[in-house]
């Protein structure tokens, strides 16, 4: 049986996934800013990932009576259902490819703009898809008007990119001006002395908890000079282009994995011969993990060696002896498997079209960056303005999206 099958309990779940993927970012991006290489991160990401998976495959795709409708987690392994398991591979395939894409777009657009524009790219896409191969479960009435609210939300995160970075460039701007007639010393030095004000961030504080090191305001040049100089990947000078591509080429691979999923667990192409049971979502998550843990491990072992977009070069002995941040990283890998679980048993009950309400995560993701990260901080109002309403667009897209949630009938 499921563990999730009223529109109630689909609803919790796409509430919760929805916080458990609007964070886990937020914390690779943390270690990114301090300067731990994103191969090593992700390569300990993969691990509690995949984890998470086959604790939920043990645990919850346990629970209850196996029936042909609703098989259990082992039930399935032993069948011919191969069409379905390559659905679910290819599904973890493109997961992959766009959350490793996703950790190198972070580095040049930031976090808020790389969650926004991918967000919006799989919800228009994915949705769309979704709705059509569940049998138009979902209220389309309901369900485009809250896929609207992500495609004006996009622009206006395309705004705010343009309006924040243009705020970035002035501070740097003005900071060079002021160095160059001698005035830039003061301003480090009352920066650096600037120890208990609240509008403080330092990089150190964040996970260790300690308050030690030198501070610059958040949202000075100070401090958007010393985030750079602490980052693994540098990015200043480097046109955003590059990042924004990244990010569209994210879009697309993370718009396809939720249909993928779909597919396997429900085989709305009878691609399975008569009277084999269709994978129970327990099943195809296992497979799915499995998939997308495989490709990032050896993307990013072979990353260690030739990096791109300009990372440090490292080495195997050096991952292993890197521990520092690596709990964050191992965290971020549960929170992830944990939240697309979630967002899957929510799918398999309510129709994927509006599971996909999960994929707001700047909702989360902002809150996340402005606290943590000190973005947008002493920006113009014109950039306060754009976000705000881009705020609001995703809370009125998630709201919609979940009420348009049905109920799945009975596979055979």
């Amino acid at each position: 049986m499921y563990l999730v099958e009223s529109k109630a309990g689909a609803i919790a779940c796409m509430l919760f996934s929805l916080l458990l993927l609007g964070t886990w970012p937020a914390l690779l991006t943390l270690l990114e800013r301090r300067g731990r290489l994103p191969q090593h991160t992700y390569l300990d990401y993969t691990i509690t990932n995949l984890l998470a998976a086959t604790f939920i495959a043990f645990t919850a795709g346990e629970i209850g009576r196996s029936t042909m409708d609703k098989p259990n987690f082992f039930t399935p392994l032993s069948q011919e259902n191969w069409p379905s398991v390559l659905f679910a591979i290819a599904g973890g395939l493109v997961l992959s490819l766009g959350n490793l894409s996703t950790q190198y777009a972070w580095a040049y657009v930031g976090l808020s703009v790389t969650e926004v524009i991918t967000a919006s790219i799989t919800v228009v896409i994915g949705t769309t898809l979704n709705y059509y191969l569940d049998e138009k479960i979902n209220k389309a009435e309901i369900l485009f008007p809250g896929v609207g609210c992500f495609l004006i939300a996009v622009c206006l995160g395309s705004a705010v990119h343009a309006s924040n970075a243009a705020d970035n460039k002035a501070k740097l701007d003005y900071f060079e001006n002021d160095s160059k007639n001698g005035v830039g010393t003061k301003g480090v030095t009352d920066s650096k002395q600037t120890n208990t004000n609240t509008n403080t961030v330092d990089m150190n504080d964040l996970e260790n908890g300690a308050a030690f090191g030198e501070k610059a305001k958040a949202g000075t040049a100070l401090f958007l000079i010393e985030v750079e100089n602490k980052r693994a990947m540098k990015v200043f000078g480097k046109s955003t282009y590059i990042g924004l591509a990244i990010t569209f080429f994210a879009g697309a691979c993370l718009s396809l994995f939720s249909p993928a999923f779909n597919l396997a667990t429900n085989d709305q192409w009878h691609v399975l011969n008569d009277g084999v049971p269709h994978l129970s979502v327990y099943t195809a998550f296992f497979y799915f993990s499995v998939s997308s843990s495989l490709i990032a491990t050896i993307l990013n072992f072979t990353f260690l060696y030739r990096p791109v977009l300009n990372a440090p070069k490292s080495t195997l002995k050096s991952y292993v002896n890197d521990w520092d941040g690596r709990g964050w990283a191992l965290l971020a890998g549960l929170l992830s498997g944990f939240g697309n679980g979630l967002q899957f048993m929510g799918g398999q009950a309510a129709g994927y079209a509006a599971a996909d309400a999960v994929q707001a995560l700047p909702l989360v993701s902002t809150f996340w960056g402005v606290i943590l990260f000190g973005e947008y901080r002493r920006s113009s109002g014109r950039t306060y303005t754009l976000l705000a309403g881009m705020l609001l667009m995703f809370i009125a897209a998630v709201a919609i999206l979940m009420a348009s949630a049905g109920h799945r009938k009975l596979n055979r």
